[in-house]
């Protein structure tokens, strides 16, 4: 999987994010039918983008409690 490609999707979502501070839940099965690739793949990739320091992950304070990603 593309990293870059990956990343500059994950980008797009998180700033057409119409919340205050822009965040994004990540779907990684939705990701991966876009890609064509395995779910697993996505979520390592954006596990190495986090790790990379090109995306930040959180959790949401409140109920449902979804891991979210955010820009740096």
């Amino acid at each position: 999987m593309d990293k870059n490609q990956l990343l500059n999707r994950v980008q797009s979502m998180i700033q057409s994010s119409t919340k205050k501070p822009k965040y994004m839940t990540i779907s990684t099965v939705k990701v991966a039918d876009l890609f064509g690739v395995k779910p697993e793949e996505v979520k390592k990739g954006l596990q190495e983008l986090v790790a990379e320091g090109a995306l930040i992950q959180s959790k949401l304070d409140s109920p449902p409690h979804h891991d979210i990603f955010l820009l740096p």
